[in-house]
């Protein structure tokens, strides 16, 4: 296993572990670090990459030699939004995985990407190209990098949360305020490992924005912005208020009205800077097909 031990020197304040492994030693980019598993120690303690380096610190690293294996380049068709050397915007299908993992070892859009662009996993990295990511049966909007560089300039903006998105979402019930703003601290379900629950103490801080669109008797559209970025936020939260996303196996159950348009949660916008832009620019996807059906259905049409 490769290793690295040193002296934190020459550093600004507050620079965080991996940036200073990136951007200063140049032991690894950013998204091998996570590929290759990096473990790290400060003065002699075990801590997250994500600690703050101080001049002085005595530095211990270790990381893997390469992952245990790579994608490979799969030629599934892509719905482009916008396309240039540095950046590809997709509307993503619903049913589309981001990236391989347990039980999807191929067939998503890590896949193709390495064969849109002809490029290869390599250099520890399993997920090329992609700055952040949407569940599997979430629909619509998403970007991502054709190479490194463009990769963390995405990610800079992500990370600073200075990336606009909004999603469009069909819950249970009505809301009772026309807008609002839900904040928690969300963290994983003790019960049950697939689920993430909201806590008064325990997890991350998580902000939602919300905005009622169209009510009907038992359904109502509403329109998100979400501050921050936790695993399954928008769904967390909806929950929380007591509508939860119609169709959403995890935190609504069964979907009576609607039982074969699955999650009912599509990314609408994403506002960002490009790399090699200097103003912002909004990349909107379609309402999907289900989204309309369910609309004529619950205003009594047939679907």
């Amino acid at each position: 296993m490769p290793s690295f031990n040193g002296i934190v020197k020459d550093v600004p304040p507050a620079l965080r572990l991996d940036r200073y492994v990136a951007e200063y030693l140049g032991i690894l980019t950013r998204s091998q670090i996570k590929a290759r598993s990096l473990s790290a120690k400060i003065n002699g303690k075990d801590v997250k990459i994500s600690r703050e380096v101080r001049e002085g610190d005595a530095l211990e690293l270790s990381w893997a030699e390469s992952p245990p294996s790579l994608p490979v380049p799969e030629n599934i068709p892509l719905d482009v939004l916008y396309e240039d050397g540095r950046v590809i915007v997709i509307n993503k299908p619903q049913g589309l995985v981001v990236h391989p993992g347990a039980g999807n070892s191929g067939g998503t859009l890590v896949n193709a990407l390495l064969y849109r662009y002809g490029l290869k996993a390599e250099n520890g990295m399993e997920r090329p190209g992609i700055v952040h990511r949407l569940d599997k049966d979430t629909s619509g909007v998403m970007i991502a990098a054709r190479d490194e560089r463009a990769l963390d300039f995405l990610a800079e903006q992500f990370r600073k949360r200075k990336v606009r998105k909004t999603y469009a979402a069909l819950v249970r019930g009505n809301p009772r305020d026309e807008r609002g703003r839900i904040e928690t601290f969300i963290c994983r379900d003790g019960r049950d490992r697939k689920r993430f629950t909201v806590s008064e103490t325990r997890g991350k801080a998580a902000v939602t924005f919300y905005r009622v669109i169209r009510r009907w008797d038992a359904y109502s559209l509403v329109l998100l912005r979400p501050k921050t970025g936790r695993t399954h936020q928008l769904r967390v939260h909806l929950r929380w208020l007591g509508n939860p996303v119609a169709g959403d196996p995890l935190y609504a159950g069964k979907e009576d009205l609607f039982p074969e348009t699955g999650l009912m949660l599509h990314s609408r916008s994403l506002t960002l800077i490009l790399p090699d832009h200097n103003t912002p620019d909004t990349f909107k996807a379609p309402m999907p097909r289900r989204f309309r059906y369910a609309a004529r259905k619950l205003e009594g049409g047939d679907g």
